[in-house]
């Protein structure tokens, strides 16, 4: 195999270090040299030879604009904290314990119509003549004592979160940059016409990289630094929303929002919350939005000559990679910062000519989990090579085009280890690129399907990075299927009762009770619960984690408790007594270390075999239901040992021997065999030599791997 491939990569160059640049560059395998922010590119590097990419955030950058035209800044709704009533009147404080650095109360006539003040306690809106807003209060007529008020509001975003984040953790020190909606006409005029002049005064940029679009995830800061992070969820929708939105939804839709369609008791509409048929009305409003916004973009960026890649971070929101406008923009490429396999598996498989991952750890002092990547006391060889253990595995079962660096290169001085390390991994990326060229890699007959609210509209993600959703139990199981020789989809509720179940061998739900991975009040409806259950009977297999098809409301709760044969006790069975079991031993080898133990388990029905337990909580049970089987695990927690568990539980429910593929018999080990190019690739997950058996559909043999080694055979 040719281990002297280049290209394929994106370096980000830095004027003033030229010569750091270009050497990277020819170490690295560059062919695309980008700029990041608050980094320019010198002439000596632009005019190397080398494409160039140039990071441009639309939406930001334009205080001047902002500056004379304050309306066009963009806004969000927020919720006072509560505060109790003493008497008849009371005194509330909007902005108290926000930062108010990012945050400015928008009391123009036409946001105040939007303003709500409710009684929590009783859960309804006080009426409008009973509040009066003056000199940064709000005062409230006519309170019930000891009932508890809140005033829902709009403000205006002052400080563009991304920059905030870099000032606040970072130290930048350029000015606080503003973020303008392109909802506003002047402001749209002024955006189109601003991108008009930036594609002339740089014809030596080759691809512009639109650092997403428009709209941040919601990252909303608190003053008292104990808790400067209030509320953050990268999928959420409501930085999205103006006067001018909602007055524009009601105009489409006919009935208007409210502030509550957004605040939703204090919780917002977080993505792990259930949607109201409110907010799947106002995503779909702003999605297409967005679509059409960014279309005209990109036209312009075409008629310069130039090609329009987009990064899926940041100001990304209402641009769903896997929802149904994003073809219609006619991005040339997207761009994907990851940290795990499930990420790169959400870029690879979206709509879009070319896709690239961007690796982490980013070229910042500090990491996005807080650690001292570049800075005294840290590691970043490591970091990188922590990350690219998830990278590899889901890049062997579905690859990309391109990979690359972001952020401040000098940082790479004086770390010669972290130099390597890259180098390597690039290396690695371009043969494992080249097989995927030469033809796919084997996989085994079984098909997965994922259940859960939101579909295929959120395939491989949940609502954020693995670190920020660590303790959800879905996103551990995607990151092992991430990485697993098998077929995976994701569907929602109305697709698994009408005929998804089809072509599918295994479903997987999982999730807390409530929210949108599980499904709530989904499996209240007898359609979907006739639909799983004659699936399971004519032969599929169901696995279920956590507080799966859990509902309120049942003889049960989880609603499928007579399928799992184990049940979860919300208090309903102080006076039952569970049946009684002995752990018999699984036809595969059990990672107890994955099965989080969950209070309330118990076993309902004799027939029910008990795998794995944690004293007397079963952690893993399986119960045959006519042709197919239910499995149950309390929780997952991945792990290259989880991941291989699954598999060989994926294996023995479907009755599939591994023939069809590569497969390993040490879990430290993963494999994949590429039929075309008869070459077999090993992963060693392990940080010491490990010996494993392989067997593929050419042959068996024992391979000795250094520690995390990729071997190419």
């Amino acid at each position: 195999m040719d281990t002297r491939l280049k290209g394929d990569f994106t370096l980000p160059g830095e004027a003033g270090y030229e010569k750091l640049t270009l050497e990277l560059a020819e170490k690295w395998g560059a062919d695309v040299i980008r700029d990041s922010d608050g980094t320019k590119l010198s002439p000596e590097i632009a005019e190397a030879g080398y494409r160039i990419y140039s990071t441009i955030c639309i939406i930001r950058e334009h205080n001047a604009f902002a500056a004379a035209h304050p309306d066009a800044q963009q806004q969000c709704f927020l919720s006072s904290d509560p505060v109790t009533a003493e008497g008849e009147v009371l005194e509330i404080s909007p902005l108290q314990g926000y930062f108010t650095e990012q945050f400015e109360v928008n009391d123009t006539p036409e946001a105040l119509a939007y303003w709500e003040v409710r009684d929590r306690t009783a859960g309804c809106p006080v009426p409008r003549e009973n509040w009066q807003w003056a000199d940064g209060k709000v005062k409230v007529s006519g309170c019930t004592p000891w009932h508890r008020y809140t005033v829902s509001f709009l403000c205006w975003r002052i400080w563009e979160e991304i920059n905030m984040y870099n000032h606040t953790t970072n130290h930048w020190t350029s000015e606080h940059l503003r973020q303008l909606d392109p909802r506003h006409p002047e402001a749209w005029e002024y955006l189109k016409g601003w991108l008009e002049n930036w594609c002339r005064e740089n014809p030596q940029t080759n691809v512009v990289r639109l650092t997403s679009l428009f709209y941040n995830f919601v990252w909303i800061f608190g003053e008292d630094l104990r808790r400067r992070t209030r509320f953050v969820d990268w999928g959420s929708y409501d930085f999205t929303v103006s006067p001018a939105a909602l007055k524009a939804f009601e105009a489409e839709y006919g009935y208007a929002l409210t502030a509550e369609d957004f605040i939703h008791q204090g919780r917002l509409q977080a993505t792990h919350r259930i949607p109201t048929a409110h907010k799947r009305d106002y995503m779909d409003f702003i999605q297409r939005f967005v679509a059409e916004k960014a279309k005209v973009l990109v036209e312009i960026i075409h008629k310069y000559g130039k090609q329009a890649y987009v990064f899926y971070d940041d100001s990304w929101v209402g641009m769903e990679p896997w929802g149904r406008y994003f073809a219609s923009v006619g991005f040339d490429g997207l761009i994907k910062c990851v940290f795990s396999g499930f990420e790169c598996r959400l870029c690879a498989g979206a709509e879009a000519p070319v896709h690239e991952l961007r690796f982490h750890p980013y070229l910042f002092p500090v990491g996005l989990g807080g650690l001292p990547t570049f800075m005294e006391g840290g590691h970043p060889e490591k970091d990188a090579m922590d990350y690219w253990l998830h990278v590899r595995r889901a890049l062997l079962r579905q690859t990309v085009d391109r990979i690359g660096l972001g952020g401040y290169l000098h940082l790479t001085l004086d770390q010669p280890a972290f130099v390597e390390t890259i180098a390597r991994m690039a290396d690695e990326f371009r043969r494992i690129k080249a097989l995927h060229g030469e033809g796919a890699p084997a996989e085994l007959p079984v098909r997965v399907a994922v259940v859960h609210t939101w579909g295929s509209l959120r395939s491989w993600t949940l609502s954020g990075h693995f670190h920020e959703t660590d303790a959800n139990i879905l996103i551990h199981i995607n990151e092992a299927l991430s990485g697993l020789p098998v077929s995976v989809k994701f569907i929602d509720f109305a697709q698994a009762k009408s005929g998804a179940l089809a072509d599918c061998d295994v479903l997987i739900n999982a999730g807390r009770a409530g929210d949108a991975w599980s499904g709530g009040d989904a499996w209240k409806d007898p359609e979907l619960q006739a639909a799983v259950t004659r699936f399971v009977h004519d032969g599929g297999c169901l696995i279920g984690a956590g507080e799966p098809t859990a509902a309120e409301g049942g003889d049960t709760f989880l609603a499928l408790a007579g399928l799992f044969g184990v049940d979860v006790d919300d208090g309903a069975y102080a006076c039952h007594m569970p049946w009684s079991f002995e752990t018999e031993a699984a036809p595969f080898e059990v990672c107890r270390e994955a099965l989080t133990p969950k209070p309330g388990v118990r076993v309902i029905d004799p027939e029910t075999k008990v795998w794995a337990a944690e004293g007397d909580t079963p952690t893993m049970t399986c119960r045959t239901f006519g042709k197919g089987k239910a499995v149950y695990l309390s929780g997952f927690r991945y792990s290259p040992a989880a991941a291989a568990m699954l598999l060989r539980l994926l294996r023995s429910v479907t009755g599939c021997s591994g023939e069809a593929a590569a497969v390993s018999a040490d879990s430290r080990v993963e494999c994949a065999w590429f039929p075309a190019s008869h070459a077999l690739v090993l992963l060693n997950n392990a940080e010491e030599p490990v010996t494993a058996e392989i067997t593929w559909p050419e042959g068996k043999k024992a391979f000795a791997l250094e520690p995390l080694e990729t071997r190419f055979v």
